[in-house]
């Protein structure tokens, strides 16, 4: 029926060319839903005879698959439970996998309540990649009829006793049987962890449907909840208004932080360079001043020193330094000063010689020692 279908082998694979036949082809991508079981079972024109899982796992029956069937509730489907079915799926290297869902009636009963309606549930597993065939309303326990009507050669389930309808264990009679398969559980995830999740977070998950448009009355809320929801919605936009100011704020002072330190750092730079420039040019002021002066007092003294020793009295010549005049170099000739310089007789600063007394001897009548001749 499946073959027939979707164009495939019996195990709801592609068929492949001779040379590649009796290798598993792994199956990419689907066309079509799943099939859903007969009311009746399966029909074949094919003897169904019983197999182990040692002939199951080396490939025969070469000419029909290996018939695996894996049952479950599978509330919110997801990817725990495709991992389950994709176990089942390649147990076997050539496997037809038929998933049974149990009934809203039976899981209500023993296992609880649903969020997810048989319909949906069963729409949701012929979406599966990894399913060949879907059996509505599946029974909480395998019975022999059961697995004779779907021609069932294994039964594909965690290794974990489920306890449940007063049994310790609704699968001991098929291991027992050598019909049963484990799979794996995937860790961190279940239907009853999202729930979990769900009812943890409850205020935010209304909060989350009320401003999508849900009504309160949809939601079963309270008309005081769903007051007291919607002011805390306005005051959470608000904090973030202000958080978002906030961080802008500092993203703004960081850069005018930024902006300051360069600018102080070049200011800085610029700073030393000028105390630099100007220290230099000091410098050189300084220096400039001090050849100056030393040229004047060099030049004052040459100016001064015969001068010295004209007006001096020979009584005010010691014995002693009288020899020493006599072997002082001649006096340089006077250079042509001008009137502003400071050395200069004429100058303002310098006060009119006084005038010569009556008695004084002149300048012809000095003794030659005195003059320094």
């Amino acid at each position: 029926m499946a073959g027939k279908r979707r164009g495939r082998g019996g195990n709801g694979q592609q068929q492949a060319p001779q040379s590649q036949r009796g290798r598993p082809q792994r199956v990419h991508a689907l066309r079509e839903p799943a099939a859903f079981a007969k009311s009746t079972g399966f029909e074949s024109d094919i003897q169904h005879e019983k197999l182990t899982i040692a002939q199951a796992r080396r490939g025969t029956p070469a000419h029909r698959p290996v018939r695996v069937y894996a049952d479950g509730i599978f509330d919110l489907f997801h990817s725990g439970h495709a991992r389950a079915l994709m176990q089942a799926k390649t147990v076997f290297p050539n496997t037809y996998l038929i998933v049974g869902v149990c009934s809203d009636e039976l899981t209500h009963k023993f296992k609880g309540y649903t969020v997810m309606t048989e319909e949906e549930r069963y729409d949701a597993l012929t979406h599966c990649r990894y399913v060949d065939e879907v059996v509505r309303d599946a029974p909480w326990t395998l019975t022999t009829e059961f697995l004779q009507k779907h021609k069932i050669d294994f039964v594909a389930h965690d290794d974990i006793p489920y306890t449940s309808a007063g049994s310790e264990d609704v699968y001991k009679h098929i291991k027992e049987a050598g019909m049963f398969v484990a799979t794996q559980r995937t860790e961190g995830i279940s239907t009853s962890d999202l729930i979990t999740r769900i009812v943890r977070d409850y205020d935010i998950y209304v909060r989350r449907n009320l401003q999508r448009g849900y009504t309160a009355r949809e939601l079963n809320v309270g008309f005081i909840r769903e007051k007291k929801i919607r002011l805390q919605d306005q005051v959470d936009k608000m904090k973030e208004t202000v958080r978002t100011v906030e961080e802008k704020s500092k993203h703004f002072v960081y850069r005018v932080e930024e902006k300051s330190q360069d600018l102080i750092h070049k200011w800085e730079e610029k700073s030393r360079e000028f105390i630099g420039n100007f220290l230099e040019l000091l410098d050189q002021m300084e220096l400039g001043h001090v050849m100056q002066f030393r040229s004047g007092v060099g030049e004052c003294s040459r100016l001064c020193l015969p001068t010295l020793h004209l007006v001096a009295p020979p009584a005010a010549v010691p014995p002693d330094v009288a020899p020493c005049l006599l072997t002082l170099p001649p006096p340089l000739p006077l250079p042509a000063l001008s009137p502003l310089h400071p050395l200069h007789p004429l100058h303002p600063l310098h006060p009119p010689p006084p005038h010569r007394k009556r008695g004084h001897a002149p300048l012809e009548s000095l003794p030659p020692h005195a003059v320094g001749v």
